[in-house]
């Protein structure tokens, strides 16, 4: 009864398009019937066979295999003659028809390959997303140039950090068009304690090329994007999925940490990356494509943490072969850093009768190109000796050194450098721009300058909080 109950259902969804995937060859009638164990609920799987390209969402073809030929499946004995004509049909369907079709009629799905399931990430997303000031509401469009913004300012940057820059920039210059037609000092200015400030100088010339050469639209797709200063491969995948919904992977920190863990991948960071992005990649659904980017990295930061993550929390626990094997915690792994090497020189600290502070400007190329400075001396293997320090201040004076060091560390080394300070009664003829100690809050000086300025002076009061 069973089995003519379901070939009568079979027929009726073969009249909707089914058909042709029910095919009787002569091994279907030695076969025997489906068993309990060949089985699985609906809700554990991610597909059947080789379906149609919106099949699963996230394009992956995860479950039984794709052969169409006429000759049975290994393992199709297991199945039954009722199981195998059921996969036959639903093949033929997508991933949403055949779950709906099998539940029609109270049949599971049959059990394929797990893997990670694109809706059940984005329906923990839509409950647990994170509130971000650059993030569109659910269900509403994102601004492309909030994105821009954001995603440039988050480049190997905090998004604690970003978050008082973000919201300084888009109060002080709310569109794009208004952004390009401030002044780069003023930018950079808005920009100093966030680092790495050639993204500042890059943000400025694209907003000026978006502005003026393209109307005020950003480009819509990954490779329009790339085109632009600054635009990298991770941030225009990430900007044309999330402010255009465009199928990109966009790997971050978090991202690379969660897939690393998801697929088990032992290769070292950053030998890894395109593997990460490549895996992602094949994840990213065609609809939701930004909700995706942000889910993986929202995923990162809440569950998938480095230390201690919430594996029983995650929506892909199941699906994760670093949690199966007991590593989550020693992925992602990274290649030893090399050591940083320790450079040092001097800084010379020049205050006038009227309290201003002498500031020079770095060269546009180059570590902190384009930023304010207070003269400064070549940096080496070792501090000058005084006399030799002397010579490299910017003109003679009586020039005291203070007490102690300044130490600041860079990406790729760190600096060590002794202040000298001196006051005069008037300003030499020499290249640079005199500001008042009041004022140097709002001036282009990056972390490490301020600090010899802080040193020099003996104040913090133009520090920024």
């Amino acid at each position: 009864m069973l089995e003519k109950k379901c070939r009568a259902r079979l027929r009726l969804e073969c009249q909707r398009g089914a058909g042709r995937a029910l095919a009787q060859p002569d091994w279907y009638r030695k076969i025997g019937d489906l068993g309990p164990d060949n089985i699985a609920p609906a809700q554990d799987q991610c597909g059947i066979g080789e379906a149609p390209a919106r099949d699963c969402s996230s394009g992956q073809h995860t479950g039984i295999g794709s052969d169409r030929s006429t000759a049975p499946p290994a393992g199709i004995n297991r199945l039954g003659r009722v199981g195998y004509a059921t996969l036959c049909a639903l093949r033929s369907l997508s991933h949403g028809d055949s779950e709906r079709f099998a539940k029609s009629w109270n049949m599971p799905v049959l059990r394929g390959r797990q893997g990670p399931r694109v809706e059940a990430l984005l329906a923990w997303y839509d409950v647990h997303r994170r509130v971000l000031p650059w993030r569109a509401q659910a269900g509403m469009r994102a601004d492309p140039y909030h994105v821009w913004l954001s995603e440039i300012m988050l480049q190997q940057t905090t998004v604690q950090a970003v978050d008082r820059y973000y919201r300084t920039f888009l109060s002080r210059w709310p569109t794009v068009e208004q952004l390009a037609a401030a002044s780069l000092d003023d930018v950079l200015a808005a920009w100093a304690g966030l680092g790495y400030y050639a993204r500042a100088r890059n943000l400025h010339r694209t907003a000026k090329i978006v502005a003026g050469q393209m109307a005020g639209r950003f480009p819509e797709t990954a490779a329009g994007l790339r085109a632009l200063p600054g635009i990298g491969p991770y941030t225009a995948g990430a900007i044309a999925a999330i402010a255009f919904d465009e199928p990109q992977a966009a790997v971050d920190a978090n991202a690379e940490r969660v897939i690393a863990r998801l697929f088990y991948v032992k290769t070292p960071l950053p030998a890894a990356k395109a593997e990460l992005r490549a895996r992602t990649q094949a994840l990213v659904p065609q609809r939701r494509a930004g909700d995706f980017a942000q889910a993986v990295m929202d995923l990162g930061a809440l569950i998938c943490t480095p230390k201690a993550p919430q594996c029983p929390r995650c929506p892909w626990q199941e699906a994760c072969i670093g949690r199966v094997r007991g590593l989550v915690e020693t992925l992602p792994r990274k290649a030893p850093k090399p050591d940083r090497p320790l450079k040092r020189g001097v800084a010379f600290v020049v205050v006038d009768a009227k309290g201003a502070v002498l500031l020079q400007r770095r060269a546009e190329k180059g570590l902190l190109g384009g930023m304010m400075q207070p003269p400064l001396g070549p940096w080496g293997a070792d501090f000058p000796a005084e006399y030799d320090a002397m010579t490299q201040a910017p003109f003679a004076a009586t020039w005291i050194k203070r007490p102690g060091l300044v130490r600041h560390q860079f990406t790729h080394f760190e600096l060590e450098i002794e202040v000298y300070v001196a006051k005069l009664t008037r300003r030499p003829r020499i290249q640079g721009r005199w500001v008042q100690a009041h004022a140097l809050a709002e001036a282009a000086l990056p972390t490490v300058m301020r600090k010899i300025l802080v040193h020099g002076l003996g104040t913090t009061t133009f520090a920024p909080a």
